[in-house]
């Protein structure tokens, strides 16, 4: 993993806590969350404050996350907000700690710089063992203060402020005063300067959880289902009728298309389908060769040309079907025959334009695995793991790749990917009807109907 980290494509754009007085507000902020404290005198937290060098210090990568629901958090600075969250159980989480610090952003301003915020997400279920539990998770909400109760405290001073107004008898209340008094040497001026966080909650239908080997759960669409591409061993007794591994391509091509969650990349509007096809076409060709003893450091479109005729017999059948597609699109070439038994089938298709994008890219993501920049961009724990596993050539390609096409433009490279690339992840808002079918897409290609079993 030290390329990916050297690269700034692992741990990258953390906030560094290395001030005697940073670590103190942390340490306040995690004995009073977790009971216990940390010896390090420089760390690096992610958007939640969790920091995998104390994750390694305490033997618990889950030390903000106990069991991996009602996740902690600790806000030092509102900086934390461009930071990743790693160690993700849901795939909610992220937005809902992003929007909490873009709604709350000036108060959070005030009251970190005195001290750390610490705070859960929270919600009625404390513990997944039972899978039939993740779906008691319905709505999150956000308790948080300083460490020292400023929030709690400015709320009761206000109370006090507001009995000693509406009190004929508040100039003659001794008690009332002092105790105003007192409060205020905690919290500031309450009335010019209102010390106060956004109650806030958010709805947790569609989600994806690290629990049971990774599920998407689809609750909130016309056709519920949840998606368990590793396997559906021990979901018998789940509340949604349907239920999909990887080996359902059929049926989770058919998911997609009801609900109306993807589009191919060919009907997509204002993309270069042929280029991002073609660089596809790269991805799968490099898996093929990558055990094969190639040389893959700094490859040029004519050293890849050359691998693919060196190794023409050791290529899968969806480097040949993306390359038909790419012939079709660049010179009008003969349309092949794509259904989703074919393994180049998720290699074509992107989200829709619904809330549920980022999700769908996700999913999209694990079932077309070679395509290694979706997988770093849309899903980087599985991308992680995977990486683990590959041949040193290939690791050496990617994280060149990623560096020098990805890092230095990351969210032109999203916008001509998915055709979007907001800062602040979208929670979910009201569900629109999917875009019509261009005509001379639904006439030539195997989209807007799928293969049924």
């Amino acid at each position: 993993m030290n390329r990916l980290i050297r690269a700034g494509l692992m741990f990258g754009n953390l906030f560094h806590v290395h001030s005697p007085a940073l670590v103190e507000r942390y340490n306040r902020a995690l004995q009073h969350l977790t009971g216990q404290q940390t010896a390090l005198m420089d760390f690096y937290i992610d958007i939640s404050g969790y920091s995998p060098e104390i994750g390694d210090e305490l033997g618990d990568p889950l030390y903000l996350n106990h069991k991996g629901v009602n996740r902690q958090f600790i806000l030092l600075s509102v900086d934390q907000r461009t930071a990743p969250l790693l160690n993700t159980q849901f795939s909610t989480s992220k937005a809902i700690l992003q929007e909490f610090i873009e709604e709350n952003e000036a108060p959070l301003f005030a009251l970190t710089a005195k001290d750390a915020v610490a705070g859960e997400l929270v919600n009625s279920v404390y513990d997944v063992s039972d899978p039939k539990r993740l779906f008691d998770i319905r709505r999150i909400t956000i308790d948080a203060d300083t460490t020292g109760g400023t929030v709690k405290d400015a709320a009761k001073l206000a109370e006090m402020v507001d009995e000693f107004r509406d009190s004929d008898e508040g100039w003659y209340d001794d008690v009332l005063i002092a105790q105003m008094i007192e409060l205020a040497g905690k919290t500031g001026d309450v009335v010019r300067n209102p010390v106060k966080l956004k109650t806030m909650s958010f709805d947790q239908r569609n989600f994806w959880t690290a629990h049971f080997g990774g599920l998407f759960v689809f609750q909130d669409v016309e056709h519920p289902a949840v998606i368990a591409p590793a396997g559906k061993t021990g979901l018998d007794n789940i509340p949604l009728e349907y239920v999909f591994d990887a080996k359902q391509r059929n049926r989770i091509a058919q998911f997609f298309h009801l609900n109306g969650l993807t589009e191919t990349i060919l009907e997509a509007r204002g993309i270069k389908s042929a280029a991002i096809l073609r660089q596809k076409m790269d991805f799968v060709l490099i898996d093929a060769v990558a055990g094969q003893g190639a040389d893959l450091s700094s490859l040029t479109r004519g050293d890849l040309r050359r691998l693919a005729r060196q190794h023409a017999d050791k290529l899968p059948r969806e480097f040949h079907t993306l390359g038909q597609l790419v012939n079709w699109a660049e010179n009008g070439g003969t349309f092949p025959k794509i259904d989703s038994d074919d393994p180049v089938y998720f290699y074509t298709l992107r989200a829709a334009d619904t809330p549920d994008a980022e999700m769908v890219n996700m999913l999209l993501a694990q079932l077309a695995p070679k395509d290694i920049r979706q997988l770093f961009i849309c899903h980087k724990d599985l991308f992680y793991e995977t990486y683990a596993g590959w041949p040193d050539a290939k690791k050496t390609y990617v994280a060149e790749f990623l560096e020098r096409e990805y890092q230095v433009d990351k969210a032109g490279v999203r916008d001509a990917l998915f055709g979007h690339a907001p800062e602040i992840p979208q929670l979910p808002r009201s569900r629109k009807k999917p875009p019509p079918v261009p005509d001379r897409i639904a006439a030539v290609g195997p989209w807007g109907s799928v293969k049924r079993r």
